[in-house]
């Protein structure tokens, strides 16, 4: 008997509701076939088959709450062990109505089944796979072809940039030699461990593969699709965007078709038949003439679907509030004019502003520790370490890599650690685990030229402070009114954890650090 459990479903997600069987007790399944689907807060996901067999025992029905690692079912091996031979007469059947294919079958059976996966490794090639992508991360989007078929790649030469919902990530090729076949092209959803290519070490064995790969293509798309039909969760997608299966690349295992490969397909621009555009064009034609000619439309990247997701569940689910300060920059501006050359001399990086922050912000959470806190459940989890989220802005979205340990490090460490992050992230090059596990955000809005904002939070953090443009105002010193370089603070704070008094004891511990920076130095 082989165990079906609820798999790891990303940090912080405890649990999950079934939301629907695709599979009854007494079915046979087949390997990393789709059994169930599970919805938790932030995602849907597909449970597979962990082997072949029967379906022998269902524990969780449709719509319970189960937890990680819970019991879901069990499969009988044995039962299901007489399935497999049929399932091979089925195949045999299948391409028998196709005559063309069932001829050279039993010649060459190895050449065939690469075919069906857009590869040809028949003797020494090299599996181009997709890479794990990190914790809760199964898919990813193909970006961009690097190198095509035929072309020449070098050990660790980027093949393929793949695009999650939080990074984007370069396949380097795991061999040199010459690039056989692709079985992905952009704009395809791929998933964890999906073949990506194959590499072949003899160049010319390279250069004959190509054509037949590619000319075996097409019969095998017809003959995948029937041996695995769509997944349930797939089908409903499909029927929702109006495409049929011929429109969508299955990616699954046998060529089925997951919820995905619907999801990029429709990225990718496939799109309803034409009878379904009729009515749309019929309701805009009382519109103003042109304006339908001046939009554009253009499916959101994962990224920038997760954003907003992230963003709305975060004020969906937080008691958020804001509470503002400002804070006089003249001793820092001052501290940095005078030591500035000397600094970037030695540390060969510039002294900015966001490395005082950051250690204000470690020096206010220490004494306010329910900022660093974040809620589990019942319980409320306080982090006795600074890991500080330093919000960046990217051309795909906003990302925001950590700086773990915040508070052992020195200025030069933090200005280090915030300019690679900064140019690696322009560059998509940031890894999954450097955007992990942060405790704290700070976000600065003010190089974008604002004057005041109120940042959502970053869930699970219980806080997040936003910087802002420094300009000069006049304010009351002694007696006098005088010019200052001022700028607004706001903390955004989860008001079920942290309570007025602590938001503002934090943020005035911040202005006073900032505004007095020795007080970094003497811990007070």
């Amino acid at each position: 008997m082989t165990e079906i459990r609820v798999p790891t479903l990303g940090e912080s997600v405890t649990e999950a509701t079934i939301a629907k069987w695709f599979k009854a007790e007494g079915d046979s399944v087949a390997a990393d076939e789709p059994l169930l689907e599970l919805e938790t807060d932030k995602v849907s996901v597909e449970v597979p088959a962990p082997a072949a067999g029967t379906l022998s025992e269902i524990t969780a029905k449709d719509g319970e709450t189960v937890e990680v690692g819970a019991l879901l079912g069990q499969i009988a091996e044995g039962a299901g062990g007489a399935k497999p031979a049929p399932k091979a007469g089925a195949k045999a059947d299948a391409p028998a109505a196709n005559a063309k294919s069932e001829a050279p079958k039993s010649e060459a059976p190895k050449s065939e089944a690469p075919a069906g996966n857009g590869a040809a490794p028949s003797g020494g090639g090299t599996e181009v796979r997709v890479p794990s992508l990190g914790e809760s991360v199964t898919e990813a989007t193909v970006a961009r072809i690097i190198k095509g078929e035929g072309e020449s790649v070098g050990a660790d030469e980027p093949l393929v940039e793949l695009e999650t919902d939080k990074v984007s990530v370069e396949v380097p090729a795991p061999t040199g030699g010459t690039i056989v076949s692709l079985a992905v092209k952009e704009g395809d959803t791929v998933e964890v461990g999906g073949l990506i290519g194959t590499i072949s070490g003899s160049g010319a064995a390279a250069g004959a593969k190509p054509a037949p790969a590619k000319a075996a293509e097409a019969p095998k798309t017809s003959a995948s699709s029937s041996e695995m039909p769509p997944a349930p969760s797939a089908k409903k997608a499909m029927a929702e965007a109006g495409l049929s299966p011929d429109q969508v690349q299955g990616t699954g295992k046998r060529g089925q078709i997951l919820k995905g490969d619907v999801l990029g397909a429709i990225e990718g621009g496939a799109t309803a038949p034409a009878a379904k555009a009729a009515p749309a064009q019929q309701s805009r034609a009382p519109s103003p003439a042109g304006d339908a000619d001046r939009e554009e439309r253009v499916p959101m990247t994962r990224l920038r679907r997760t954003i907003a997701k992230r963003l709305k569940d975060a004020q969906d689910t937080a008691a958020m509030l804001t509470t503002f300060n400002d804070v006089d920059m003249s001793a820092v501006m001052d501290l940095r004019k005078q030591y500035k050359d000397v600094f970037e001399k030695k540390h060969s990086v510039k002294l900015g502003f966001m490395a005082f922050f950051a250690k204000a912000c470690v020096h206010a959470l220490k004494e306010v520790p329910a900022v660093n806190a974040e809620i589990d459940g019942n319980d409320l989890v306080y982090k006795n370490y600074y890991h500080m989220g330093i919000a960046v802005g990217t051309p795909k979205g906003l990302v925001v890599p950590v700086v773990k340990d915040c508070d052992q490090l020195g200025f030069a460490d933090i200005e280090k650690t915030i300019a690679d992050f900064g140019k690696r992230a322009r560059d998509g090059q940031l890894k999954l685990d450097e955007m992990q596990g942060g405790t704290f955000t700070i976000t600065n809005g003010g190089i974008y030229g604002s004057l005041m904002s109120t940042p959502i939070l970053n869930a699970p953090q219980s806080g997040i402070l936003g910087m802002h443009r420094i300009e000069q105002r006049p304010v009351a010193v002694g007696n006098e009114i005088k010019l200052r370089p001022m700028m607004y603070l706001a903390l955004s704070y989860d008001h079920r954890i942290v309570d007025g008094k602590e938001a503002v004891t934090f943020l005035v511990r911040v202005k006073e650090a900032i505004e007095d920076p020795q007080r970094l130095l003497l811990d007070l």
